[in-house]
């Protein structure tokens, strides 16, 4: 079969490399409590650049791998979504929204319906809404987020979860670390949890487990 070449966007603690690459090669991220099994592919992306997509970031749900509430994007509110896209086969792509689903890679997506409609839910499950936003270099430009997130209820991240996105919005970005607390701020879900100085005692050390 030939393989496509796609762009994943991502937004949550897949903006730090480190992270993302447990998707791709196998292994558990630092600070969180599972172990990925891979893709079939295990190459690293061909490519990877930043985005700002248009939409917002919330936290929500409470994840059992981070102990918190997780990023989701909702492309339907005002605001802007920082993120990168990483350069994949739609084979790696599909074992990527796979694992973040909590399922065993190796199946691959039908595309053919995000890509003519923008939008298509393939499920009922926490990231199983695919939306195409945007190409980048002739390829299309793909993330998942929840069908509903006007109902998945908010949560606060943990410290290393927010760490997580810290380390990726300094690789992607180049944000430092006030800018990452404003951005991190204007996001629904850390706040009451977290204040400017809590955020900004989070963001500027190491990941902890």
């Amino acid at each position: 079969m030939v393989r496509v070449q796609v762009w994943y966007a991502s937004y949550g603690s897949n903006l730090s490399r480190e992270r993302f690459l447990t998707y791709l090669r196998g292994g558990r991220p630092t600070g969180a409590t599972r172990t990925y099994p891979g893709a079939r592919n295990q190459a690293g992306p061909e490519d990877d650049c930043p985005l700002t997509l248009p939409g917002q970031v919330f936290f929500g749900w409470h994840s059992p791998t981070w102990g918190g509430g997780i990023a989701f994007y909702d492309a339907d509110s005002a605001g802007a979504t920082l993120a990168r896209a990483y350069l994949l086969t739609d084979q790696q792509f599909a074992d990527v929204a796979a694992q973040e689903m909590h399922r065993e890679p190796g199946a691959d997506l039908d595309l053919t319906h995000v890509l003519r409609d923008t939008r298509h839910d393939t499920g009922p499950g926490r990231y199983e809404s695919l939306h195409l936003v945007g190409e980048l270099d002739g390829r299309p430009v793909l993330t998942f987020t929840t069908p509903e997130p006007a109902v998945l209820q908010r949560n606060s991240p943990t410290a290393a979860y927010l760490t997580t996105i810290a380390a990726g919005l300094r690789e992607s970005h180049g944000l430092d670390v006030e800018a990452i607390v404003d951005y991190l701020l204007e996001c629904p879900g850390v706040a009451p949890a977290w204040d400017r100085d809590a955020l900004h005692r989070a963001v500027s050390g190491p990941v902890r487990s």
